[in-house]
Parts: C-alpha cells; sequence; structure tokens
C-alpha cells in the first residue's frame, strides 16, 4: 500500500454534509493537542498536508484525505475546555453521525499522549470503539519526550489499561523522530488488505 500519493479531499462541518461512503476510511481520533496532525502528516510524508496548529482545538471539521488505496479521516479533536458549549455539541452530533451512518471504518487510530494518563474523554472514546466493536489500535504520541524511566512506567501502565480490551495494537511513536510509523502503516495496510479481500 502507497502511503506518498494523499491529497486533501474536502472537510465537513456537521454530519449532514458528509457524503457517503464509497471505500475503505481509516479515522484517527485523539483529544485535542494530542499531535494527530503532525502524526498524519509524518505517516504520508507530507510537511504540511494536515494543517498543525500551535492552538488546540483548530480541527473543527471531519477532513478527508484521498490515498490510492482508502481514505484518511481526520476527526476533530476533543477535550478542549475553552470550547463553547454549542460547539461541543456540534462536534459530538458530527462524530456521532460518522460512526453510525454506515460508512466502510476499517480501522480507527486512537492517538493517547503517552506522557499522560489515559483521560475520561479518552477513556470515553475507548469504551464508544469497544462498545461499535470498531477495529482500533492505540498510537501513543510523542514517547521522544519521556526518558527511559518514564517511559517504562507508562508503558506498564497502558499495557494494564488495555489489557483485556480489544485494540489490534498498542503502538509507541513519535512524529519528531518517526519511531512506530512503519508499525502504524503495516496495520492501516493489513486492514485495508483485509477489506479487500471480504
Amino acid at each position: 500500500m502507497r502511503f506518498d500519493n494523499a491529497e486533501f479531499e474536502a472537510a465537513f462541518g456537521t454530519g449532514a454534509q458528509l457524503k457517503a461512503s464509497d471505500g475503505p476510511e481509516i479515522a484517527f481520533s485523539g483529544r485535542s493537542n494530542v499531535g494527530k496532525s503532525s502524526l498524519l502528516n509524518k505517516l504520508l510524508n507530507r510537511k504540511a498536508l494536515a494543517r498543525v496548529s500551535s492552538v488546540p482545538g483548530k480541527t473543527v471539521t471531519v477532513n478527508f484525505f484521498r490515498l490510492p488505496d482508502c481514505r484518511f479521516v481526520d476527526l476533530p479533536g476533543y477535550g478542549y475546555a475553552k470550547v463553547a458549549r454549542q460547539e461541543k455539541d456540534r462536534w459530538a452530533e458530527l462524530m456521532e453521525h460518522y460512526f453510525s451512518s454506515g460508512r466502510s471504518i476499517r480501522l480507527v487510530v486512537q492517538l493517547l499522549d503517552f506522557r499522560h494518563d489515559m483521560t475520561a474523554l479518552d477513556r470515553q472514546m475507548i469504551d464508544f470503539l469497544e462498545a461499535k466493536n470498531v477495529p482500533y489500535l492505540v498510537a501513543l504520541t510523542k514517547c521522544d519526550k519521556l526518558n527511559k524511566t518514564e517511559r517504562a512506567k507508562m508503558h506498564a501502565a497502558y499495557q494494564a489499561e488495555f489489557a483485556g480490551l480489544h485494540a489490534v495494537s498498542v503502538i509507541e511513536c513519535s512524529a519528531a523522530t518517526g519511531e512506530g510509523m512503519d508499525a502504524i502503516r503495516a496495520e492501516i495496510a493489513r486492514a485495508v488488505g483485509d477489506s479487500e479481500d471480504k
């Protein structure tokens, strides 16, 4: 599967605007400022295909990127406290519509900040994916920011968190160094390949 031939396709701000799914989709989910845009750009070997911002909560639409074999779907970041209640409600409607509209979602890459324990909203998202029986992997971002001792501690904590759950993989990664990117690409390729075999 090729990852070096992606282009921005469309952005939608409400569930009603979403077009019907017509091929495999790989969705990327995570709280605001977890490094979702940086990870997308690194996976695709592009510097600025997905816009990176120093201000959390900037991804307020569902953004679609077309690849030869599938689409990457950048979902709005959750958990940014300074966003108005009305905007949070719009995001919730958009997310619910995306996941409940019969789309060909082959894998969700769920991003968590490896430097910190899972938040209540992270747990809510994991529980949602488990309840919906959506295949997902966990990308533990910013692993380069931890020293060896800190990393071992967080590794053990996250292994305990996901024991007994249905995550495809739990992958420590860094958009800065590229660590973990090949492993994530391999899981994505496997998910898209599985869809083609069915």
